[in-house]
């Protein structure tokens, strides 16, 4: 008896779950979203382009993951050891870790934003993050700026950043990236 009952109820619960996803097809929730995210163009890709395509893109047509990549090769280039945290999208606020020649490890994050300033909890994430992988500094590197009160916490916290125009200098004289800021 007991059995025909937990089979019963397995059944409906089977059903329900049935039910439920059939009726759920060709509808999608659609993430409310503001109006600055609504005017960036769509830089989301399921696959991420080749080093040789994203070298030469502008930064506005870049994905997360790519402005990560950039960063990365930007950073071999100039002598680091590299390791790209950021890969499989559970960063934990880390995207990047750079050694120096002296074994000096950095911890990196970047926000590729358009339209927005970066926010101090990204600061503060970055802070205790860097402890879990070892790192002794910090760097916050976006494509725009970070807010007011970001830049303080970043200042006390010594978290160094470069916003735009320090990166786009930056690229600039690195003669292997053919792109534009944008």
């Amino acid at each position: 008896m007991m059995f025909a009952v937990g089979a019963l109820i397995a059944a409906a619960v089977i059903l329900r779950i049935l039910i439920g996803s059939s009726s759920q097809k060709g509808k999608v929730k659609r993430k409310s979203r503001s109006s600055s995210e609504r005017k960036q163009p769509a830089r989301t890709s399921l696959k991420r382009r080749s080093d040789a395509i994203i070298l030469k893109s502008n930064t506005s047509q870049l994905s997360a993951g790519e402005f990560e990549r950039i960063l990365a090769l930007y950073f071999l280039n100039q002598g680091y050891k590299v390791e790209e945290t950021g890969k499989f999208g559970n960063d934990g606020g880390v995207d990047l870790v750079i050694t120096d020649r002296r074994g000096e490890r950095t911890a990196v994050q970047a926000k590729c934003y358009f339209n927005k300033r970066v926010e101090p909890r990204f600061v503060r994430e970055l802070v205790g993050a860097k402890r879990n992988h070892n790192c002794v500094l910090s760097l916050l590197i976006t494509t725009s700026d970070l807010s007011d009160k970001a830049k303080a916490e970043a200042q006390q916290h010594h978290v160094d950043y470069w916003n735009g125009l320090i990166l786009q200098s930056k690229f600039k004289s690195w003669k292997v990236w053919q792109g534009q800021m944008k």
